[in-house]
């Protein structure tokens, strides 16, 4: 995380409507991606937290879109929560604006801010700690997708094109490989091999959607454990984090995505690859979850992929740890030599045991 000073910290939250006085900002979070900070007001001697973000421009090359996008999709499910009764536990992200109504603002460097009211009395996962944590991680997040049917995708930016398209990111694999700027590949050729021998199947669930089997939706795609708050309480899902690339996409590459990032035994980034395998139990309560969550939305072709696609987003992920290795670690946050790279191998090995637990999964299907 870049060095930012608690008086630049406070000049920003200044911009933003807040009643109080700045007390500290404070590094916040495990996120690759962005800086984050959660901040302290003191108003009238009662302290107050909010967070304050600054969005990656090397990730997201227009921000201002992502933000676009963000205050659309808070909105319509602020409404959608006020509206339904039954839906008064749950929480949305809430960003403060300024005095001009905007929901952003700008450092002296061009990076774009912004701030929201911070979640309280609610906490994130790396890893989940039980079947249960899974089961109400994929209801709120099939919950997510439901309370955004009714939106219009085409009135949503797409903030990074291709993002969950898995053929082309094994095509920017092999552009990496073939630069190779930092004369890292042949030291990878056995996770280059690992790719490539499954790169015939890696297009398997664009291709139903060109056919026209599976339509496109509103989708969350970083559907991880730490992108969702649990209530300190009752447990219960109840506000879901990380909304820059929210845009059209395929609901069932949210729930690959929980695949891979709630039934691992291990830690993204772990290196002693032994520790690392596919949770059936919690793969079956992701299951269940996703499909209450999700209610009657889903077509009969996106619930037939939901196996697959836990095997593809994740050798997905793991591509992209592997290309942002070669390029010299431009994309994701590291915090040791070779840190993607063992995040790469963690996933192919988490890939591995997926593929030998595949016909169980499908199984769930059958049994209803």
């Amino acid at each position: 995380m870049a060095n930012y000073s608690q008086k630049q910290l406070s000049e920003l939250m200044n911009q933003f409507i807040v009643y109080g006085d700045y007390v500290v900002a404070v590094p916040f979070g495990s996120g690759h991606v962005n800086d984050t900070f959660q901040v302290t007001f003191d108003q009238g001697g009662i302290r107050l937290h909010y967070t304050l973000q600054r969005v990656n421009r090397n990730v997201f090359s227009d921000p201002v879109k992502v933000m676009e996008n963000v205050d659309k999709i808070t909105a319509h499910i602020l409404d959608r929560i006020r509206r339904d009764r039954q839906e008064q536990q749950k929480r949305t992200l809430r960003l403060l604006r300024t005095s001009k109504n905007m929901p952003y603002v700008f450092d002296k460097n061009g990076d774009l801010w912004r701030a929201y009211v911070f979640v309280e009395r609610a906490r994130a996962y790396d890893v989940l700690e039980d079947s249960a944590q899974a089961y109400r991680m994929a209801t709120a997040f099939g919950e997510f997708q439901n309370q955004l049917v009714d939106f219009p995708c085409n009135t949503l930016h797409e903030t990074i094109p291709d993002f969950h398209n898995t053929p082309k990111r094994i095509e920017q694999l092999e552009e990496a490989i073939k630069l190779d700027p930092k004369g890292r590949a042949k030291s990878v050729a056995r996770e280059i091999d690992f790719v490539m021998s499954r790169k015939c199947e890696a297009g398997y669930l664009i291709k139903l959607y060109n056919e026209g089997a599976i339509p496109e939706r509103i989708t969350h795609n970083d559907t991880k454990s730490s992108n969702i708050l649990f209530d300190d309480l009752t447990g219960e899902g109840v506000c879901i984090l990380d909304l820059d690339t929210v845009m059209p996409g395929l609901a069932i590459h949210d729930f690959g995505d929980m695949v891979r990032s709630a039934t691992t035994s291990a830690e993204e980034d772990e290196m002693d690859l032994d520790k690392v395998e596919m949770r059936f139990d919690m793969y079956e309560a992701l299951h269940r979850g996703y499909l209450l969550g999700t209610g009657d939305i889903l077509v009969e072709a996106e619930r037939e992929c939901l196996a697959e696609s836990g095997r593809l987003i994740t050798l997905e992920t793991g591509c992209r740890f592997l290309t942002d290795y070669i390029n010299g670690d431009v994309y994701f946050k590291i915090r040791r030599p070779n840190h993607n790279l063992d995040r790469a191998r963690n996933q192919f090995k988490l890939v591995t045991s997926i593929e030998s637990q595949m016909d169980a999964m499908k199984s769930l299907l059958i049994r209803g």
